[in-house]
Order: structure tokens, then sequence, then C-alpha cells
């Protein structure tokens, strides 16, 4: 077959995001059909989409959705349009099948098979769309295979996620221009899964619970790729770097073994690490540590059921500033039981913090599949057979989002390394100016104060 792989994520805040779940896929099936992949960033919009959805002639079109909407209330930007718009686009120039994937899809997969009036759906891996095509080339039954949808049979078998996975993928030419320019970052995945029970959180249901590691020499070989091909920096997109310590570490003094020259950067737990750990990340390129904080109360982080308390924050912070890193801490107000006294213990403790950009997200949106769903549902706040596609946010009792959002204000007084949510559009026309004259990463790092 002639697989059309089609990216239609056009958001750059703060940053554009290379689409590296589409490599993954191409080299999946690269071995039993011709694939090409289409970045909406790349043709440069839905007419230029069409043109070449049209030349390509595929047998198949694949959508990646990736995210439903920002997920930030202060500034709620959702994408439904946008991919409704694609579809609409790639129905006049085609009339092959369309097949849906992606973690958002994963999310929604009732919903967005329905509104998007797709032929197919992929949960959860989208390697799986081999055992797909395989299936329509043979004329068998799509559904009876784990994880494949179809509109007659929307719902799907997300679980088991594989066992395994490989790393090889390569970076595709065509698609890297436009990343190398904008800022020069590509990505690189070194496991799948997430072990940790955050009640509001979607990867375990995306990725699975369990980690399935890649061997770090296969990391190391990947990252160097991204840097022959011309990345000026990549960012790790596991759910938590460090959720296995020993693995990373592994990973990096790999990253070292191969030559890595380029700088990285990371998502972190705030956990307490191991003696040396982040100077050992340091050695190997790390430049850029992003804590999952989400509070500064120990009382919150209990209702989170985060893996760290207030200390452990504190100690993971100071490992890493030690190591000469950069710092952000995500935080994410608003869960049940947030109230003025927790509001305030985190906003106290910030000081702790020195040397920091903060991020703030001030209320929690609610996904299905999560513990804070069912909260959610047992308060009354939604019902079972409401649609989250539309975004919404789980209400405390005792607080609201606005009252959050001006208490953060009133504390951060003007302070630029306190930033709500994605920044906004102030943000984006910074970043891109800087991007246009040559600098490269995520660059919240020139906001530490």
């Amino acid at each position: 077959m002639n697989v059309l792989l089609i990216s239609p994520n056009a958001l750059t805040t703060p940053y554009p995001v290379y689409p590296l779940g589409l490599d993954y896929v191409a080299d999946a099936i690269r071995s039993e059909h011709g694939v090409k992949i289409l970045d909406i960033n790349v043709v440069g919009g839905l007419e230029a989409l069409g043109r070449a959805v049209r030349e390509n002639a595929p047998d198949m079109v694949g959508l990646s959705i990736r995210n439903i909407d920002n997920t930030d209330k202060t500034d709620v930007y959702g994408f439904m349009e946008d991919y409704q718009a694609c579809v609409t686009t790639v129905r006049k120039h085609t009339q092959a099948p369309v097949v849906l994937g992606g973690s958002g899809f994963t999310l929604f997969p009732e919903q967005l098979m329905e509104e998007l009036k797709a032929e197919y759906g992929v949960l959860g891996e989208g390697e799986r769309m081999g055992a797909l095509l395989r299936a329509v080339e043979k004329g068998e039954d799509p559904s009876r295979i784990p994880g494949i949808t179809t509109r007659d049979r929307k719902k799907g078998v997300c679980m088991p996620l594989d066992r395994t996975f490989t790393l090889g993928n390569r970076p595709e030419p065509s698609q890297l221009e436009y990343y190398l320019r904008n800022g020069g970052m590509l990505n690189l995945q070194t496991k799948r899964g997430c072990p940790f029970k955050c009640i509001y959180c979607t990867y375990p249901r995306i990725e699975g619970e369990r980690l399935r590691r890649v061997p770090p020499e296969a990391a190391a070989e990947r990252a160097l790729r991204l840097q022959e091909a011309g990345a000026r920096y990549f960012f790790v997109t596991d759910s938590a770097f460090n959720a296995d310590y020993a693995h990373s570490s592994r990973v990096a003094e790999a990253f070292m073994d191969a030559g890595i020259t380029i700088p990285w950067g990371a998502f972190f737990a705030p956990t307490t690490p191991p003696d040396g750990y982040f100077q050992t990340l340091a050695r190997a390129g790390l430049t850029h540590v992003e804590f999952g904080t989400e509070s500064l109360s120990d009382r919150m982080l209990a209702v989170y059921k985060k893996p760290f308390r207030v200390d452990h924050v504190i100690q993971a912070h100071e490992r890493a500033r030690e190591a000469g890193l950069y710092v952000a801490h995500y935080f994410l107000l608003g869960g049940p039981g947030e109230n003025a006294e927790t509001i305030e213990e985190t906003l106290s403790n910030i000081p702790r913090l020195e040397k920091s950009v903060f991020i703030f997200f001030c209320a929690v949106r609610i996904y299905p599949h999560t513990a804070l769903y069912d909260v959610a549902v047992e308060e009354r706040q939604i019902s079972r057979d409401q649609s989250l596609l539309s975004p919404i946010f789980y209400e405390p009792e005792q607080i609201g989002s606005d009252e959050i959002v001006r208490r953060v204000a009133e504390r951060a007084d003007g302070r630029f390394n306190w930033v709500t949510g994605t920044g906004g559009e102030a943000a984006t026309k910074v970043i891109t100016r800087m991007y246009s004259r040559g600098h490269t990463g995520p660059l919240w790092e020139h906001l530490i104060r």
C-alpha cells in the first residue's frame, strides 16, 4: 500500500514540537509499504496539504491526533476545528480510508471516530498500524485486532501494550528543515510507560503502567542520528526521564560513549536522586531540567498521589542546581482539596527554589480513564455519559481558578520567571524572534531570576 501519514499539529507555543510518533509508525510499516510523512508546519497550510495528498495518491491516510486542547484554562485553545479542516481537505483530494491515531485519539476514540468520520483508529502504540494494513489487504476484519477500532465498532481494546518497542526510526530529511530553523530541537524517547499513580495523568492509559526501556546503546544511536541530522538540541519525551534512575544513568553514559555533543533536556519527577546523578547527566550534555512539581503543599502532593513531598522537591532542585543545570518547575493548582491555605503553602515555599522558572497551570483538566475523573463523577461535577472532548476543569470546593490565578499573579509581582500557562501570544512572539536570531532550545532559561 501507499500510505500517507499526516501531522496536523500547527501549534508553535511555546515552541514547535517535532512529530516523533510518525517516525516510529513510518519505520514500523516501511518494509511492507510505501510511506510518506506530511507535516502541516512543513507543507505550509491546508491548500498545500491538499495538493500534496493528491500528488501522493495514497491508499491509506493516517492522521496523528496528539492533543485535544492546550489544557490551559486561562487561555483555552482547542484543536478540533483544525483536525476537522484537515480531514475535510484530505477527503477533497482522495477517497482513501482515514486512520486516526495518537495520544489524543487514545483518550477519546469513540468521540473522535464520530466527529471526524474516520474508517479506522489505532489506540495506544501507532506501530500497530502495520497489523491494520495487513488485515485490510487480506480482506479480514481489522476490529478483531487489539487496539484497532472501526467506524462500525468505535470501541477498541487499548491494552495490553506491546512489551517492547524499537528505535529503528530515522529522521525524515524533508521534515527536518522547519524544526532545525525554528529552534533546532528534535525529540528522543528512551522508554515508554509510567509507574506513577498521579490522579490526573493520562500516561498510564496511553503508554501503560509498566516501564518498557530502550537499551541505552540504542537510545544513544538515535541521539547520534539526530545530531548528525543537524539537531542543535534534543528533548527526551519520556513521561519522567528519572522514573528509573539506573536506566537513565546508563543512557547518559551511552550518550557520552557515542560522542553526543549537543545539549538536551528532559522531564523529571522531583524525587531525591542518587549522589552524583545530575553531575553524570550534565557531563552527558543535559542542560535543562523540567520538574513536574505540581504543588509545594504536602497535603496536595498526597492528594495527587505523588511519589515525593516538599522536602524531596527541595533536595532534587538543589542537586540539579549544584550540577550547573537550568531548572524549571511546573505547578498544577486546583485539584481536589485545594484551598487558600494549600495555595499559600505552595507560594510561600517557592522562594526555597532559587534560580528557577515557575510555570503555573491554575486548573486541572479532567480526562477519562483517570482517578480524577472518578472523583469528579462522585462529586457530580461531571456525569459518566458526558463528553470531555471540550475541556472541563476540576473545580475545588473552597477556591476557584480565578482566585488561584489572582493569588499567583499577586505573588509573582511582575517577575518574568513566573509564567502562567503557555505564556500567551507575547511569549510566542519573543520566542519566535529569538529563534530567528539563531537561539536554540526551549529558551526558558533566559527567564531565570
